[in-house]
């Protein structure tokens, strides 16, 4: 029947939050879920099939952090469907895991399917920055959960591995610097290629919204641009600057502050290679490719900043 042994308590939650009549049959585990549990339910529900995601908050240290990660997915799906985003809309919610086991979040599934390795970039990186102007243009006065950095900008780790580690003195200097000015709107915080599903050349779906919040748009741009550089290079990660500027138009101002603080953001001990891009068959990819891109694409914000003159000439010595 299924490929993922799902607890009959988390089975009887979710044929509950669907139909009583409905039959489960066949569960199996998605690919790319690296902080959560995915699980992708068929369902038949009189003689109708329904194809739905589970998602199973396993990850302790995460709910010790934040304890309402069920509902803060559930409340950006709903915020999201409101706005009519392409993301996958709420079914039902367990906050505290009282009635599946663990915190879990029932949402609909979206056709479609990770592509990082598109057989036109140009178009690709055109199609990820549209949709994500769109998410930014939605207003996010009142929804209660706001940006705020992972790292502590007062005193950020100096990467050890960095064949340039000068230059991330003066990276570290701008992030502690004054911070730009950015009208806040609703953000993903997590967006990347990995979480885009496309059919064809067009997007169906952004999923895994467990961190949306309140926050600058540069930060969403910059964290997609960090994983362009890794996975495409430089030039792809400036292609998508250039095609999210043409899209957000005059409501977004870069600053090359929000890249060096997403980029460091979501520097976690030394650059490898993400084991999710690996499952979504992207090959050929080293950790030493991961530590040459991250200083050359760090070395190219410092290059569009006030500090382009030092970091040229400390990039040559």
């Amino acid at each position: 029947m299924s490929d993922y042994a799902l607890s009959e308590r988390s089975l009887k939650w979710v044929i509950h939050s669907i139909h009583s009549r409905a039959v489960v049959r066949s569960v199996r585990q998605l690919l790319g879920g690296t902080s959560s549990l995915i699980l992708h339910l068929s369902l038949e529900v009189e003689e109708t099939v329904q194809e739905v995601v589970l998602r199973l908050f396993d990850n302790t240290e995460w709910l010790l952090e934040e304890p309402d990660a069920a509902h803060h997915e559930a409340e950006c799906l709903r915020w999201a469907a409101k706005a009519g985003l392409p993301t996958p809309q709420l079914i039902a919610c367990d906050v505290t895991g009282s009635e599946c086991d663990m915190p879990a979040v029932l949402m609909t599934w979206i056709e479609g399917r990770v592509q990082l390795e598109p057989t036109d970039l140009k178009s690709w990186v055109n199609g990820l920055a549209e949709t994500l102007a769109a998410i930014h243009s939605v207003e996010a006065n009142d929804f209660p959960w706001i940006y705020s950095p992972y790292i502590d900008v007062a005193s950020p780790e100096k990467p050890s591995w960095s064949n340039v580690p000068q230059l991330w003195d003066a990276a570290i200097r701008i992030v502690q610097g004054p911070q730009p000015a950015a009208e806040p709107c609703f953000i993903h915080r997590d967006y990347h290629p990995g979480n885009v599903l496309w059919i064809g050349e067009k997007i169906s779906g952004v999923v895994d919204w467990a961190n949306g919040c309140r926050g600058p748009a540069a930060i969403d741009v910059g964290h997609c641009r960090r994983d362009l550089a890794l996975l495409h290079g430089i030039p792809a990660a400036d292609a998508f600057l250039s095609a999210y500027m043409l899209h957000a138009g005059e409501r977004f101002r870069y600053d090359p502050y929000w890249d060096l603080l997403s980029l460091m953001d979501t520097l976690f001990g030394s650059p490898t290679v993400d084991p999710g891009w690996e499952a979504f068959g992207m090959n050929g990819l080293t950790d030493e490719m991961m530590r040459k891109r991250t200083d050359e694409y760090m070395i190219s914000l410092l290059n569009r900043s006030s500090e382009s003159g030092l970091a040229t000439h400390l990039g040559k010595s």
